[in-house]
């Protein structure tokens, strides 16, 4: 039995099965945002704690046994498993940055929030940059560097002390959204999603005033599709790379 691959190395294309790992991330975010909707608390609240493992289950899922391989006996990582270890490094800290007010209910909830996903954003334009990205920045890229001027100028009355930390996260975030634009479409438009879904949430936690209350599921509904089509574009972009011409 052929095990599926890492984000790189030599392996074989992954089997068709290696799609039903999502079944269980999608399922749980259709519950998440639908509570959201509904403004069911009781059941939003534990679920958003699901989707990052269960994306990184969908992960491991299609990588199975590659991370093990590629640990060498001092437990280094070697360089055919870094890229499936920044993967998952990814998704942990975007778990911890959901939970924050959970995991460190001792400490300021948005600044450690801004920081386990300023560390996510890094993690996922360093496996982008280094093994995925195939073309150059595209022309239209540089909308990102206008929509962190236009965030920055919008928000700032409201940012207070909170205003570098806010303009180095925007600044990965827009990082993370162009680099995803020098990868496949699948990649790129998950960017994007993840940029909207925290521009949005941007806006309800700095201007509540202008937000609606249905923008809280929209927040999630953004993220969780971004998220979930940057780790699939991800495994499909290098599968396809490797599969014989």
């Amino acid at each position: 039995m052929t095990n599926a691959p890492a984000l790189s190395g030599t392996s074989a294309p992954p089997r068709p099965r290696w799609w039903w790992g999502f079944a269980p991330f999608a399922a749980f975010s259709v519950i998440h945002v639908g509570a959201r909707l509904a403004g069911a608390a009781d059941i939003a609240e534990p679920t958003k704690l699901t989707l990052m493992p269960l994306l990184a289950v969908a992960a491991v899922w299609a990588v199975r046994g590659a991370v093990r391989a590629g640990f060498r006996r001092s437990g280094r990582v070697s360089n055919a498993a870094l890229p499936s270890a920044l993967l998952l490094a990814a998704l942990f800290f975007s778990w911890l940055g959901d939970g924050a007010g959970t995991f460190f209910p001792f400490a300021p909830e948005l600044p450690v929030m801004l920081g386990s996903f300023g560390i996510a954003h890094i993690c996922y334009i360093w496996l982008m940059a280094r093994f995925v990205a195939h073309r150059p920045f595209p022309r239209w890229a540089l909308v990102f560097a206008l929509w962190w001027v236009l965030m920055l100028l919008v928000l700032w009355p409201t940012l207070g002390n909170l205003t570098l930390a806010v303009a180095a996260y925007g600044i990965v975030l827009a990082g993370t959204a162009a680099t995803a634009a020098r990868c496949s479409p699948m990649v790129s438009a998950g960017g994007v999603l993840f940029l909207s879904s925290d521009t949005i949430l941007a806006l309800r936690i700095f201007m509540p005033e202008v937000m609606p209350n249905w923008t809280s599921a929209l927040v999630m509904l953004t993220y969780c599709a971004g998220q979930g089509l940057i780790v699939a574009g991800l495994l499909r972009s290098t599968a396809a790379a490797r599969r014989p011409q």
